[in-house]
Parts: structure tokens; C-alpha cells; sequence
């Protein structure tokens, strides 16, 4: 199936630069970094459900802590003001 994308000038100049650096063609190159990015979307959709669910089982076993304790926490380890 042939699916037509129109890219800004820039955009087509980055991909085809990569393609000659690979020395691909550049329709290759293009369906290639299309299947990373999916294939790095799912992933992270995957990691944030589960981030999520284990933030509801943490929640739901008592292992959890108060907002202004996790602020405090954040303050000093960015080095960040208190609030006034």
C-alpha cells in the first residue's frame, strides 16, 4: 500500500541526508523510523499503564505519602526554594 506524506522542505532534507549517510533509500529509511516511533509509542503506553496501576495498588496497600512530604523531597533534591 502506498500512503503519500508531505514533509517540510527540512524535513525532507534530514531524511534524505540519513538515507545517503546509510547509504538507504529513503523510503526505507522513512518506513524505519516510522516503526521505531510505534514500536516506542506502544512501549510507553505499555510502561505508563503499568506505572499507573502499580501507583493504585501502592495507594490501595497504604504505601504512599503525603503530597507536601513529596514536595519537601523534590525542593531539596532540585535545590529549590520553599514556598513562601
Amino acid at each position: 500500500m502506498a500512503i503519500v506524506v508531505s514533509l517540510s522542505p527540512e524535513l525532507e532534507a534530514g531524511l534524505r541526508e540519513k538515507a545517503a549517510q546509510q547509504r538507504q533509500d529513503v523510503s526505507f529509511v522513512a518506513a524505519q523510523l516510522l516503526e521505531t516511533v510505534l514500536e516506542w509509542e506502544v512501549q510507553d503506553s505499555e510502561a505508563a499503564i503499568k506505572g499507573i496501576q502499580q501507583g493504585l495498588e501502592d495507594f490501595e496497600a497504604g504505601r504512599f505519602r503525603s503530597f507536601d512530604d513529596f514536595a519537601d523531597d523534590q525542593r531539596r533534591k532540585y535545590n529549590l526554594p520553599a514556598d513562601s
